[in-house]
C-alpha cells in the first residue's frame, strides 16, 4: 500500500523521542490504533482489522483478522481451514490468519491521520512539559498580567501558561483591571478538562505573604530568621510570627527594617493590609500575650490539655484584644494555634466572686445535711 511519507515520519519520530522523550514505538503503536479507527469510520466495515506501519519505510498493510474454523457462520470473521491454506499451510483450527486488504485511497487516509497522532502527542509532549515547569514551581510567587477581570475568576497570562485565580483567592479590597501586573502565590497546577495544565494562584494565602517576606528580608532568605506562622484577613490585617536561633538578631526589628522600610514595600505590595510582626516564643502564655498585640495583656492562664488559654486584659484594653468584629482575637487564635478567651480585669474578679458565692453555697448546704 501506498506508504506515509517516509522522510517526513522518521523526521517527526525521532524529534518527538529525542527532544520530548516519547518513544517511536509508542508512537507507532499510537499511530496504528488511530489508523484502525479511520479505517472503520471511512470504509463502515465490521471486520476485525490491524494495522502495520513500518517505521523504516513508511510503508502501511492493513490486515483483515480471521478465525479459522470447519464451518464459516460468519465471512467477515471466519474463514475454513482450506481457504486459509492457501496463505499458510501450516495453519489449523483454532489459529487466526491476516489477510490484508488494499482498501482504495486509504494511503492518503492513513498519512493524514499519521500526521494528525504526531501533532497531537506533540502538543500533548508540550503540555506535560511545560505542566512538569509550572508543577516544580508550586509554592512560589509568579507574576503575571491580567488577562481578563470581568467573570469572578481573573484570568493571568504568565508566558507559557494561564494563571486562574478564583474569587476565593482574590484580596476583597482589590480591584483587578485587564494589563494590571499583578504578583501571585502558585497554589496548584492541574490539567483541565482539554489536557491544557492551569495554574491556579492566590493572593489571600498565608504562604503568599510568606514568601514576601523571603523576598524582603535577607535575614530570612538567608535562614538566619523563620517565619513560623501566618495568619490573615486578607485585605484587611495580617499576623505574622517570626523567630531567630541567634539571640543576637531581633527578629522583629530586622523584619520592620529601619523606618519600617522593609515591612512597608510588603503593604505596599498587598495594597495597604496592615501587618503585624510578632517574635515567636516557644512559652505559649509568652507567645499568645504577643499575638494579640497592639492590646496590653495582664495575664495568661495555660490549659496544656484542652490547648486553650484564659487571657486577662486592662478593662480599657478589652475592646483592643478583641478588635472590630472579633478580628484581633481571631487572627491570635490562628496565629498560635491555641483556642483564646479574652475577659476584662472586671469580668475576670467577678467571676471568681460568682464561683466563690457558689462555693460558699455548697459548703453551707453540706455542712446543713
Amino acid at each position: 500500500m501506498k506508504a506515509i511519507d517516509n522522510k517526513e515520519l522518521e523526521i517527526a519520530l525521532e524529534t518527538l523521542e529525542k527532544e520530548k522523550g516519547i518513544k517511536k514505538e509508542y508512537l507507532i503503536e499510537q499511530i496504528e490504533a488511530a489508523l484502525i479507527t479511520a479505517y472503520k469510520n471511512n470504509y463502515k466495515d465490521s471486520e476485525n482489522v490491524k494495522v502495520v506501519v513500518d517505521s523504516t519505510t513508511g510503508e502501511t498493510h492493513i490486515y483483515s483478522v480471521k478465525e479459522i474454523v470447519e464451518k464459516v457462520e460468519n465471512p467477515v470473521l471466519q474463514i475454513t481451514k482450506d481457504e486459509a491454506s492457501t496463505i499458510n499451510k501450516q495453519l489449523e483450527i483454532g489459529d487466526t490468519v491476516d489477510i490484508e486488504l488494499n482498501p482504495r485511497n486509504f494511503g492518503r487516509i492513513a498519512a493524514q491521520t499519521a500526521k494528525q497522532v504526531i501533532i497531537q502527542k506533540l502538543r500533548e509532549a508540550e503540555r506535560d512539559i511545560v505542566f512538569g515547569e509550572f508543577n516544580e514551581r508550586k509554592g512560589e510567587i509568579v507574576s503575571g498580567i491580567v488577562q481578563k477581570a470581568d467573570t469572578g475568576v481573573v484570568i493571568l497570562d504568565l508566558g507559557k501558561l494561564e494563571g486562574i485565580m478564583p474569587a476565593k483567592e482574590q484580596i476583597p479590597t482589590e480591584k483587578y483591571k485587564v494589563n494590571d501586573k499583578v504578583k501571585a502565590y502558585v497554589l496548584d497546577v492541574v490539567k483541565g478538562t482539554k489536557g491544557a495544565p492551569q495554574v491556579i494562584v492566590s493572593r489571600t494565602a498565608g504562604d503568599f505573604v510568606k514568601r514576601l517576606f523571603e523576598f524582603e528580608i535577607p535575614e530570612i532568605y538567608e535562614g538566619l530568621i523563620e517565619v513560623k506562622s501566618v495568619s490573615r484577613d486578607p485585605g484587611n490585617r495580617c499576623k505574622v510570627a517570626v523567630h531567630a536561633q541567634n539571640e543576637n538578631i531581633d527578629p522583629v526589628g530586622s523584619c520592620v527594617g529601619q523606618k519600617g522600610v522593609r515591612i512597608q514595600n510588603i503593604i505596599n505590595e498587598l495594597n495597604g493590609e496592615k501587618i503585624d510582626v510578632i517574635e515567636w516564643n516557644e512559652d505559649p502564655a509568652i507567645f499568645i500575650s504577643s499575638a494579640l498585640l497592639p492590646a496590653k495583656v495582664m495575664a495568661v492562664d495555660i490549659n496544656d490539655e484542652e490547648k486553650s488559654a484564659r487571657v486577662i486584659v486592662p478593662d480599657d484594653q478589652l475592646s483592643l484584644a478583641i478588635g472590630k468584629s472579633g478580628q484581633n482575637a481571631r487572627l491570635a487564635a490562628k496565629l498560635t494555634n491555641w483556642k483564646i478567651d479574652i475577659k476584662s480585669e472586671t469580668q475576670f474578679r467577678d467571676m471568681l466572686m460568682k464561683m466563690q458565692e457558689e462555693n460558699e453555697e455548697v459548703t453551707e448546704e453540706n455542712n446543713e445535711e
